[in-house]
């Protein structure tokens, strides 16, 4: 099963995008992230819907941050992704009368809740902020302080 990694790479777009501060076009995202710049609008519409970002057409235009980066967090970047799924793991399906199965399905859906519930606390702590400062320098600019 292939990894989600929607929150890793829109993290990285965004933190760059606060470190040059100005618009970046869907083309250029795609270029940095290696992929269509279709992919990148729907992508980006999340975040936007969520209004960390926001867009502009035309010549000039692009994708620009509506929120500085100490305001975003990771949990905020993976909400806005659709709160994909954190594990691949998952209760069994194929014998739903066997008691056997349902309580294997009963521990492994607690065990799963639970680490969930720490890791997403652990991503509300991180701003992208906090991220951008163990950047030595991008495209001449320092990270902020």
């Amino acid at each position: 099963m292939r990894s989600d990694s929607r929150l890793a790479r829109m993290s990285h777009v965004l933190i760059h995008m606060g470190l040059r501060g100005g618009n970046e076009t869907s083309e250029v995202i795609a270029l940095m992230l290696n992929t269509n710049p279709v992919v990148v609008r729907r992508t980006m519409a999340g975040l936007r819907d969520h209004g960390y970002v926001r867009s502009e057409k035309g010549h000039g235009g692009g994708w620009s941050l509506t929120r500085d980066l100490s305001e975003l967090t990771l949990l905020d970047v993976h909400r806005a992704l659709g709160e994909p799924a954190v594990f691949a793991l998952g209760p069994s399906v194929d014998h739903p009368d066997c008691p056997v199965e349902s309580s294997v399905n009963a521990a492994l859906t607690r065990a799963l809740h639970d680490a969930e519930a720490v890791l997403l606390a652990e991503l509300g702590h991180v701003t992208l902020a906090d991220l951008a400062r163990d950047v030595p320098q991008v495209s001449g600019r320092r990270p902020p302080a």
